[in-house]
């Protein structure tokens, strides 16, 4: 493998396991802060139980996401110095926007939060987590609208051959990522939606398990608690579990109908702006109205005349691009010679491009990585908001089936969202080649602003270099996995106590709030 290949591995790998946080970062960060919220208005405990543990599993999230997240940024200079150069004026103000506006206030005040239980007014300790969860949405706005100005470059005028930021307002306020914004917060409320749905289905579950809860012969639910002065696992325990599930089922329904609406949105523009990424979504070689739900043939072939739809809805895929079911949408093979013509057969001649000057380009991005991927995050988001649905209707009793297998599907269940996010994210970024930078078809826009991703790759750089890079950070990355894992799944199965530890004793030193002992043997206990 040469070095670009390599690069764009390390890239795509570090990116797609970074983004699994970002997502849930975000959706957590809303509904804790909801949950305290609610706790501040009410006074009620389970809200205050709730707030502790959901809290805790997205402080630990939110750890990994910024240990994660700062190797990005590096690997702009390490790996990809070409890029950097040309888009570093347009680049520049978005992304300081995020680390000074955003991402400072969210750490500043996520600190306070941490700190401040016990020790600052109820108002104020709830405002500080407000202003770090909407400091996180910031955050994710200007990392988007860095991202969407590669999808669609505005805002700019040449100079010298590299694209210099003359209306910056031009640039925050994208038509794509006006679009992909809210997109990325509803599935990122998707995401945190299914994880309390299947972590709360699972303490329902495990009470029911050990004799806690049971149902009687009318079908009436009785709510148990341990013959012990612990309040670990009592009636108000119950009642953190159930109203978790719930609250995840509802927002899990929602969130999947505001990414499908914005989705329609997002899709309709990208067949402005990059029409061939969804004529490869679609693999759709020729001009037609039909969507295909499944083709089959050699997706992987520059000529796609072999494959043929099975499976196609007519007049869907005019309505995904035009609104109608009437319009035709341009396939591959009218799309391709347009491509040739505006942006040439061959890369340029130019040292930039080093031993791969004057290759063919290939426009036809790799249509086993758009046509699935487009399919699997559809099918993913569908799966999860089908069973949120059905998890919701389940609920009703105020409890959940004795069934194990069940509880497993529900725990498994939240990997959907998950898988979702992660290929819609690697469908808009591996559709887009083979731009790193993707031209604007506008007659408005500026005329030759795009960069092809053979010219972006740091030319210094040796394939041995990114490989020894590549290893290395993978292997790093495997082993933050491992923690997250372990230490989520050790405060899952602890349940509130985990993260309230003052419940399980016998006699809980109280602090003057009420809320934690002064001893409690928890490592994290400082967060509290």
């Amino acid at each position: 493998m040469e070095a670009l290949e390599i690069a764009r591995w390390q890239f795509g790998i570090t990116t797609v396991y970074h983004f699994l946080m970002v997502p849930l970062t975000i959706g957590l960060g809303l509904l804790v802060a909801i949950m305290q919220t609610q706790w501040h208005r009410t006074g009620q405990e389970h809200y205050l139980r709730m707030t502790k543990f959901w809290g805790k599993l997205f402080l630990i999230n939110f750890i990994m996401g910024v240990a994660t997240g700062l190797v990005q940024e590096f690997q702009f200079g390490m790996a990809w110095s070409e890029y950097s150069r040309f888009v570093g004026d347009v680049f520049g103000a978005p992304l300081a926007m995020e680390a000074l506006l955003a991402f400072f206030v969210e750490s500043t005040f996520l600190g306070l939060w941490i700190f401040g239980w016990g020790r600052l007014p109820g108002r104020i300790h709830l405002a500080c987590l407000w202003a770090a969860v909407l400091a996180s949405v910031l955050s994710a706005y200007f990392i988007l609208v860095a991202n969407s100005w590669m999808q669609h470059p505005v805002g700019v005028e040449l100079v010298d051959g590299r694209p210099v930021m003359n209306d910056a307002w031009a640039v925050l306020t994208n038509s794509t990522a006006l679009v992909a914004f809210p997109h990325t917060i509803f599935a990122a409320l998707a995401v945190a939606g299914a994880f309390l749905l299947g972590i709360g289905w699972y303490h329902l579950w495990k009470r029911r398990a050990d004799g806690l809860d049971t149902v009687d012969a009318r079908g009436n639910l009785v709510v148990g608690a341990l013959a012990s002065r612990s309040r670990a696992r009592d009636a108000v325990d119950h009642r953190v579990w159930l109203r978790s599930a719930r609250m995840g089922a509802v927002v899990a329904m929602i969130a999947f109908a505001g990414t499908a609406v914005t989705g329609d949105i997002q899709g309709k523009l990208m067949f402005e702006q990059q029409p061939m990424k969804m004529a490869a979504a679609e693999a759709a070689c020729h001009d037609g109205t039909g969507f295909s739900l499944l083709s089959v043939g050699n997706l992987g072939s520059q000529n796609c005349d072999d494959i043929v739809a099975v499976v196609e809805v007519p007049g869907l895929l005019s309505f995904l691009a035009n609104g109608d079911f009437e319009t035709p949408v341009q396939g591959v093979n009218t799309l391709l010679p347009s491509y040739q013509e505006k942006y040439g057969t061959n890369l340029p001649d130019d040292p930039m491009y080093g031993e791969r000057a004057g290759m063919a380009v290939d426009y036809v991005p790799v249509m086993e990585v758009t046509y699935w991927g487009f399919r699997i995050m559809i099918g993913f988001g569908l799966i999860a908001a089908a069973a949120a649905a059905v998890a919701l209707w389940v609920l009703r009793r105020g409890t959940v089936p004795p069934s194990r297998w069940l509880m497993r599907l529900a725990v498994f269940g939240i990997l959907a969202p998950f898988g979702a996010n992660s290929a819609g994210w690697i469908f808009t970024e591996m559709g887009r080649q083979p731009f790193v930078v993707a031209p604007n078809p506008d007659p408005s826009g500026v005329d030759g602003v795009f960069m092809f991703t053979a010219a972006a790759v740091s030319p210094g750089v040796s394939a041995a270099e990114l490989v020894v890079s590549l290893v290395v950070l993978t292997l790093i990355y495997a082993v933050l996995l491992v923690i997250e894992v372990r230490l989520l799944t050790a405060y899952v199965r602890g349940g509130v106590a985990a993260a309230m530890p003052e419940l399980a004793q016998q006699d809980p030193p109280r602090s003057d709030d009420g809320t934690r002992g002064k001893d409690d043997g928890d490592v994290l206990s400082f967060a509290y």
